[in-house]
């Protein structure tokens, strides 16, 4: 009996002296100008964590003796870290004041590793752009408000229908995977208009990978990835805005949004919702009677939720329903094929996801599953009558009425894991399919296509010691292609089943706290398909020009290389950024479009897609971002960058019948300028009045502009623009949770316009390039409980 005794005093006694090793850490998180606080407390390097409340209280129990290093970060706001004693048997008090991250330097991100991380840790450069820019630029949707990063440029191809497509690092749409949510089902036939057609009010933020960075993501990822991360719901707020603007003081551009958030008070449920209804007025920039920017109506709404069974699960759910009609070409009034030219287009697009996340007890292992599709239905119209208006003319002109059906989907699981010193490896598994079936029976024209990609890929992130973090990763892919592409007599068939391994490497080191080194490798390829050009009918001479696939198209290849230096730091108030960074990528049977000089019996103009003999795109890009104070914030960019053929590339081949017309050809991209850059200024000028100051710069670039019937070309060096605007926006505090915003300003200040459009029926309508309007008044009002 005295054994047992002397057993249990001596596990009393042991319990006692360890619980007098541990003591607690508390206090109080606070943030400028907001009553509601969920901020991450952690103690570094250990597994130590909590949440504060919504009040910013936090608590943390049983933390061993000594001194630890706390960290708090918020989304939004500057990390930041104490070093403090804990006392065994006592509580010590430690509270925090967060300063906003003005430059969003510590942002986290998903798309540089498939995971969530700092920025600042991410051993692949990410850029972001958040709803201030879109808000300083008054852009209404995607396309407006992209060009305010470095290395990216979005570009208008099309005056009947205003496609528009984005570039990264000099390579053309078609080379950029755009991501929802990190989820590829933004489609080709997604990339011609979808820019439009994603209004930035539901939009969290904006993530840009350029270059070989996003090879985890798969094909058509050799440019970089664009991830649209729309809203989630951390508290309840709605709020309501409407925007009117005049183009060229003449046409209007009306738009009205909406959004609102609720959540429970456990934080467990919650859900998101948005919608926009735009209405946009043709603009005619010359007089001729054609339009330059189209008649458009966009009616979109949506939302986001999520469920937390528990503290390590969680289910969410999004979804978005777009419709949107486009028109362009001449008399709007009239159905389209009593007209000279028209590009008419109505979509129906439906965008939706189902994600499950499941996390160990301590967090360390994360496993997600999900399922992810689109699936857009176009009614379309590409033609005309070319001047004549007889009933034969009209007979013929209807035969330019088509239809799309477009499907996309992405379904995987992923798994990942956390070890000592924040080491982590990933791996997963990812079917991708695209279906889409674009036939114009009266051109005897037809694309239908499907394309299977199953992917497995890993990474492992190595972290030795602070200063070093190596990224090796990569992706296979097997790809099956199966498509049918037919043009009146012309028919090609692709049956392609091709296997491609795209490894990464990437490596960050900190040569001191603010001076960051990164390299990378990636290998990426895109299989033969119909992109979003080949998806999109332009007209010359009143004809339309379609696009077919070479008989032997070949699985395009690339080999990019990035390295750069980041200058970033924190003194007080003042937050400053330098990045230098500079990209080299090879690409290895690049697709090119070739006129061919063929005009078919249906009157249609022929081109073709072909392999090139190789190419290679270098350069680099600069960013500097300056917040000295917290009234003052400045953001400029820029890329100096040269895309140039390794032989020179056919553009135009005359027939035998036009050997008068001679053959065109090109050593560098078209549309491609050497220079483009971005400047955004915000000042607060008092406590309710802001001022924004934003621009984009375009350089001299090569255009090619159709002057025959049978496409023959002439290459045009285009004009430099420069695209400022200026915003005042002024803030009221009505009465607690009801605030108003009222705000006006001017687009493109100076007018820098492309001024030599072509005119009439027979223009070549991909002739246009330089921003996207000419000056452009705008006035906005938005009511809710905001910030």
């Amino acid at each position: 009996m005295k054994q047992v005794i002397t057993i249990f005093l001596y596990i009393f006694l042991f319990h006692q002296a360890v619980g007098q090793d541990v003591g607690s850490v508390e206090g109080q998180v606070d943030v400028p100008n907001s009553s509601t606080v969920f901020a991450s407390v952690q103690v570094v390097g250990t597994d130590f964590g909590t949440m504060t409340t919504e009040n910013g209280t936090y608590e943390l129990h049983d933390i061993p003796e000594g001194n630890i290093t706390l960290k708090v970060s918020l989304m939004g706001f500057q990390t930041v870290q104490k070093t403090v004693a804990v006392t065994a048997g006592s509580t010590t008090q430690v509270n925090f004041q967060l300063k906003e991250d003005k430059l969003n330097l510590h942002e986290v991100v998903i798309s540089a590793t498939r995971y969530e991380l700092d920025r600042k840790e991410a051993p692949v450069v990410v850029n972001v752009l958040n709803p201030k820019l879109f808000n300083a630029t008054q852009s209404v949707a995607l396309s407006e408000g992209l060009n305010y990063q470095p290395g990216v440029r979005v570009e208008t191809n099309c005056q009947n229908c205003g496609f528009t497509q984005v570039r990264l690092n000099g390579l053309e749409g078609a080379y950029s995977q755009i991501l929802i949510n990190s989820r590829a089902v933004f489609s080709s036939l997604n990339s011609v208009y979808g820019l439009d057609q994603i209004p930035t009010n539901i939009i969290e933020r904006v993530e840009v990978v350029r270059g070989g960075g996003s090879a985890l993501y798969g094909s058509n990822a050799i440019g970089g990835t664009i991830n649209i991360i729309t809203k989630e719901p951390v508290e309840n707020t709605w709020q309501i805005g409407s925007n009117f603007s005049l183009i060229d003081g003449t046409t209007p551009d009306n738009s009205l949004n909406f959004n609102g958030s609720l959540t429970s008070e456990d934080l467990s449920t919650g859900v998101t919702f948005h919608g926009m209804y735009r209405q946009r007025g043709s603009y005619d920039a010359n007089g001729d009677g054609f339009t330059e920017i189209t008649r458009l109506e966009n009616n979109t709404f949506g939302m986001k939720a999520f469920l937390k069974p528990n503290d390590r699960s969680k289910v969410s759910l999004d979804f978005s329903a777009i419709k949107e009609y486009r028109r362009g070409g001449d008399h709007l009034d009239l159905p389209p094929h009593f007209t000279d030219i028209t590009e008419e287009l109505t979509h129906n697009t439906i965008i939706g996801g189902l994600t499950y996340d499941l996390y160990s007890k301590d967090s360390k292992n994360h496993f997600s599953t999900y399922i992810s599709g689109q699936k857009t239905i176009r009614d379309s119209y590409y033609g005309g009558l070319g001047g004549g208006r007889t009933a034969a003319d009209s007979s013929l002109a209807a035969n330019a009425y088509g239809k799309t059906h477009d499907l996309s989907m992405v379904a995987g699981s992923q798994f990942s894991r956390s070890f000592a010193h924040d080491d982590v490896v990933i791996f997963g598994a990812e079917y991708q399919l695209s279906d889409v079936e674009d036939e114009i029976s009266g051109y005897q024209r037809l694309i239908d296509q499907s394309v299977h990609t199953l992917g497995f890929y890993g990474q492992y992130e190595w972290r030795p010691n602070d200063r070093l973090t190596a990224l090796a990763g990569g992706r296979f892919d097997h790809t099956v292609v199966d498509g049918h592409y037919g043009l009146s007599s012309i028919v090609r068939n692709v049956d392609v089943s091709t296997g491609v391994f795209s490894p990464r490497v990437n490596i960050l080191y900190d040569i001191r706290e603010d001076l960051q080194f990164r390299i990378g490798y990636a290998r990426g390829f895109r299989a033969p398909q119909a992109f979003n050009e080949d998806l999109h009918i332009s007209s010359v001479g009143g004809e339309p020009t379609f696009v077919i696939l070479s008989d032997e198209l070949k699985t395009e290849l690339s080999d990019a290389y990035t390295t750069s230096l980041n200058l970033s730091n924190s003194i007080g108030d003042l937050q400053f950024s330098f990045l230098a960074e500079g990209f080299y990528t090879q690409l290895k049977r690049p697709f090119t479009t070739v006129s061919t000089g063929a005009t078919l019996p249906n009157g249609s103009i022929l081109e073709e897609v072909r392999n090139g003999s190789g190419a290679v795109v270098r350069g680099g890009n600069v960013e500097l971002n300056l917040s000295p104070s917290p009234k003052v914030t400045v953001q400029a960019g820029g890329t100096l960058q040269r895309s140039t053929y390794h032989d020179p590339q056919v553009l135009f081949e005359p027939e035998m019948e036009n050997e008068n017309e001679p053959t065109v050809t090109t050593e560098e991209f078209l549309r491609s300028p050497n220079a483009h850059g971005y400047l955004s200024t915000n000042l607060i000028l008092t406590d309710k009045l802001n001022f924004d100051l934003t621009g984009s710069y375009t350089g001299s670039m090569i255009v090619p502009h159709v002057v025959s019937e049978s496409g023959f070309m002439e290459l045009v060096d285009s004009q430099q623009f420069f695209d400022a605007n200026i915003k005042l926006a002024y803030h009221f505090d009505l009465i607690k949770g009801f605030h108003m915003e009222l705000s006006g300003g001017v687009q493109n200040l100076l007018n820098s316009y492309q001024k030599d459009f072509d005119t009439g029926a027979l223009r070549d309508s991909n002739y246009i390039y330089g921003p996207a309007r000419p000056r452009t008044f705008f006035f906005g009002v938005k009511i809710g409980d905001f910030h």
